[in-house]
């Protein structure tokens, strides 16, 4: 199964979260910050969104950087995506 993106909204799979610390501390599950590195893996075409054109910017393989809590989380395949505005994209990491 694919997921396929409508209008401005960007598939994103997050960057995987470090299980410790700077310090060297493992961290439970529950201490574990959401990351903001996300890969692209699917984006919408675009088009007219409340009532002004959006032209997508990103691409897939682009690592970009997203809201901290923006998206819709779903799972497909066993994989969990995040599906976000475009303008819930803040950077592409070059």
């Amino acid at each position: 199964m694919t997921i396929k993106p409508l209008a401005d909204r960007v598939v994103v799979k997050q960057a995987e979260i470090e299980e410790t610390s700077k310090g060297g501390i493992i961290l439970p599950g529950s201490a574990k910050e959401k990351p903001q590195v996300a890969e692209v893996v699917a984006v919408g075409p675009g088009g007219i969104v409340d009532g002004n054109e959006v032209k997508m910017l990103v691409k897939v393989g682009d690592k970009v950087i997203t809201s901290k809590y923006a998206g819709t989380e779903v799972k497909c395949d066993g994989v969990e995506y995040s599906i976000v505005r475009q303008s819930d994209i803040l950077a592409i990491v070059e």
